[in-house]
C-alpha cells in the first residue's frame, strides 16, 4: 500500500486553491521548479495526471477525486498537529470580521480552530470595515479582519490579499434604461458603497439607492427580491447570485485589499493562533483579481428596452 507523503498533498491543494504554481509556491515558501517536481512526483506515485495545463489550470477528473479526499486528510493532520505540538492555550479573543465574511468563509475557518483549541473562546462581531477600524482603536476588539482601498492600504506586506467587486443582480432582474440604476447598499463609509458609486459616476450613469442595510442577510434578500443591483468581492457572492450575467453596461468597480489590524505587542497567545489561522485561510480563498477579464463599457448592453 503507498503512503502519500503530507507535504505533496498540501502542495497539490495549494496550487488548486490558488490557482498556480507559482502562487502556491509563494505561500509555502518554495520555488515554481520546486513546486513542479512536486506535482510531478504525486502524478507519478498514484499514476494520474491531476491538472489539465492547456488553457489555464483545471483540476482533472482525478484531481478532483483526490482534492476532495486531500483536504480532509490535511485538515485532521492540521488539527491533530496543531493540538499536540502547541502548549494549551485558553482565553478569548475578540474578533472583528467584515459582514460580507460571517456567511463565507468565516464559519468554517472558525469552527475548525476551535476544534484545535477548544480552551480559546472567540467573541465575533461584524459590521463594515470603517466602524470595525474605530471599534479596534477604541478597544473593542483584539483583531479585526478589515477592506482598504488598493493599492493605498495600510496593511503589512503578509496581512492582505487583493480581491475584485463584482456586480450582482438577481436572475431575473430587468433594468429599465428609462430609470436611474436602482442600487441595494451597505450604509455610507462602506468601501462597496463608494466604488459603486463613483464608478456609476465616473460612467454618467443615473442612480439611486433604493435599500440600505447594515446587514449581508439583508442586502443578499433585497437582491434576490429583484430591488435592485450591489456588489460584492467576488469569492463572497453566494450560489443563489453567481449566475454569470452580463454586466457588461456596467463599469469596472475596480479592486479592494482585505487584511488585519492588530498590535503585535498586544496579541495574547491564543489572539496570535487565531491570526495566524486566518491569515493562511485567507491567502486560500485569493481568487487572483489581476487574472479576471472584465466586459467593455457598451452602456446598452445591460439595459432593457422596456
Amino acid at each position: 500500500m503507498k503512503n502519500i507523503p503530507m507535504d505533496l498533498l498540501r502542495t497539490f491543494t495549494t496550487i488548486n486553491d490558488l490557482g498556480g504554481f507559482t502562487q502556491a509556491g509563494g505561500l509555502l515558501g518554495r520555488s515554481q521548479p520546486a513546486i513542479s517536481l512536486q506535482i510531478k512526483r504525486l502524478e507519478e506515485m498514484l499514476d494520474v495526471q491531476l491538472f489539465n495545463r492547456a488553457g489555464g489550470l483545471q483540476l482533472t477528473e482525478d484531481g478532483h477525486i483526490l482534492y476532495s479526499s486531500a483536504r480532509k486528510i490535511l485538515e485532521i493532520n492540521d488539527a491533530v498537529v496543531s493540538r499536540l505540538s502547541t502548549p494549551d492555550v485558553s482565553g478569548t479573543v475578540r474578533l472583528g470580521t467584515p459582514n460580507d465574511f460571517e456567511v463565507s468563509f468565516l464559519p468554517v475557518l472558525l469552527s475548525k480552530f476551535t476544534r484545535a483549541y477548544p480552551n480559546v473562546t472567540l467573541d465575533v462581531g461584524s459590521d463594515v470595515s470603517i466602524n470595525l477600524r474605530n471599534a479596534y482603536k477604541k478597544g473593542t476588539f483584539d483583531l479585526v479582519m478589515t477592506m482598504d482601498e488598493y493599492p493605498t492600504h495600510k496593511f503589512a506586506e503578509d496581512d492582505f490579499i487583493v480581491e475584485a467587486l463584482s456586480w450582482i443582480t438577481d436572475p431575473g432582474f430587468i433594468q429599465n434604461k428609462d430609470q436611474p440604476i436602482p442600487l441595494v447598499l451597505y450604509p455610507e463609509g462602506c468601501i462597496y458603497r463608494q466604488h459603486i458609486t463613483d464608478a456609476l459616476n465616473k460612467a454618467n450613469i443615473p442612480w439611486r439607492v433604493v435599500y440600505c442595510s447594515s446587514s449581508l442577510l439583508g442586502i443578499q434578500s433585497a437582491i434576490k427580491a429583484g430591488l435592485g443591483i450591489s456588489a460584492l468581492v467576488i469569492n463572497t457572492i453566494p450560489e443563489m447570485l453567481q449566475t454569470g450575467q452580463d454586466h457588461s453596461g456596467l463599469p469596472d468597480l475596480g479592486l479592494v485589499t482585505i487584511g488585519f489590524n492588530y498590535d503585535q505587542n498586544n496579541l495574547s497567545p491564543a489572539a496570535a493562533l487565531l491570526l495566524d489561522y486566518l491569515r493562511r485561510g485567507l491567502k486560500q480563498t485569493q481568487s487572483h483579481p489581476a487574472s479576471y477579464k472584465f466586459g467593455p463599457n457598451n452602456n446598452d448592453a445591460f439595459f432593457s428596452a422596456r
